[in-house]
């Protein structure tokens, strides 16, 4: 086939670029710019430039479909929120043309929207953080809040399309109440919802599936080691793990709930408590650690794409433990932070690492199983590119 892959510039991307070419599928890249990190993989057989989806969402979308209707591509594999989101909210649109490996826009938007999942999984039994759900800033009152700080305050969507196009929100912790009331007092109306929730103390939880229909395909785990920030964020150093019983269940019952088609990451964190997964919110796309499921032997990228050939597919859950993939640059931006910040600035917990300790380890580049997530010596310009990039930034 020939598959059109958004989002040149993320991690992902690559992953897929690398493991469909692999497999003797065409790959085009797309981005809003000419270089970006997939564009300079020998995987990459084209790479087109299209408008920028963050202040272009319509432009984005007429460029695609002419794009695809004059190039003959078969499939559009969407990556991020800001491409996934609006692409599946004209999927009848590109299916008149193209596959596209993602169910239809209402689910999509539902998976999006943290204040729905947690309220959905209360109502069928699934642990999550105690939480209290605030619908603009006046509703506040904390005499009311039961939560302990610090807690943390969770926007419904990451990613929010508006008249004045996208507004990007984060997770934020608030340590007593006038830092909660000063947090939430900045927010923009069209962030609200937002969910106040208890912090969970313990190592965070990923489990991956893949739904071809109302059909469990695949499912894969891991767990994150590192992130960026150290508090909490991005993985740049993660570990397959063998699937949590109580967490597989609770994903797959999520997910079957919402009829959700293609690829998700449900995300739970181990409460220290009672030992017991916590829901944190769902992925309903490609994740940045997707390099992992692959080195470890479950490939996502081409499970979709044999399911866009309905090609028989079979179960799998069977996979290889104690694989490590490490974004090394992620994992370098990390490191600085620790050096920088002490523990009270990045609020971590108790039991975490001195900054030696965590110097040391990260010092640990080469053991059995470790794989680098860019770098590949056979596939080397992505990662001097990303150097490149990193360098530039740093410097300046």
């Amino acid at each position: 086939m020939k598959i059109l892959v958004t989002d040149g510039n993320s991690l992902p991307c690559l992953a897929i670029t690398r493991s469909l070419s692999k497999a003797g599928h065409k790959v085009i890249t797309g981005y809003q710019k000419k270089s970006c990190l997939a564009a300079y993989s020998k995987h990459t057989s084209a790479h087109c430039i299209y408008p920028d989806p963050v202040t272009q969402s319509a432009t984005f979308i007429d460029f695609l479909l002419d794009y695809i209707e004059y190039n003959k591509i078969d499939a559009l594999f969407p990556v991020t929120d800001i491409t996934t989101i609006p692409i599946s909210k004209h999927k009848a649109q590109f299916e008149e043309h193209c596959k596209i490996p993602f169910g239809n826009f209402d689910t999509v938007d539902k998976a999006a929207n943290k204040v729905d999942i947690i309220k959905l999984a209360e109502s069928i039994d699934i642990d999550t953080p105690s939480s209290i759900i605030i619908n603009n800033y006046d509703e506040l009152d904390c005499t009311k809040i039961n939560l302990g700080f610090p807690l943390v305050i969770k926007p419904a969507r990451s990613r929010i399309l508006t008249e004045n196009g996208w507004v990007f929100t984060t997770v934020t912790y608030a340590n007593d109440e006038a830092d909660l009331k000063n947090k939430l007092k900045q927010f923009q109306s069209e962030i609200f919802p937002v969910l106040l929730q208890e912090r969970i103390t313990g190592p965070a939880l990923g489990i991956f599936m893949c739904f071809d229909k109302d059909k469990l395909v695949a499912a894969f785990s891991h767990k994150r080691i590192r992130e960026k920030p150290p508090s909490g964020g991005v993985s740049v150093l993660r570990e397959s793990v063998a699937l949590d019983p109580l967490a597989y269940e609770f994903s797959e019952k999520l997910l079957s709930a919402i009829q959700w088609q293609g690829v998700a990451m449900v995300e739970f964190k181990i409460d220290l408590r009672d030992q017991r997964p916590k829901l944190m919110e769902i992925n309903g796309r490609f994740w940045g650690s997707l390099q992992l499921s692959i080195d470890s032997g479950v490939n996502f990228p081409l499970l979709l794409a044999n399911m866009l050939e309905n090609k028989p597919t079979q179960f799998i859950n069977d996979y290889k433990l104690g694989v490590k993939t490490r974004w090394l640059w992620g994992d370098i931006d990390a490191l600085l932070i620790r050096m920088i910040k002490n523990r009270k600035a990045l609020q971590l917990p108790p039991n975490s690492d001195s900054k030696l300790l965590y110097l040391i380890k990260f010092l640990k580049i080469r053991e059995k199983d470790l794989y680098y997530e860019v770098l590949k010596w056979n596939d080397i310009k992505p990662w001097l590119f990303e150097s490149y990039q990193w360098l530039r930034h740093w410097f300046k």
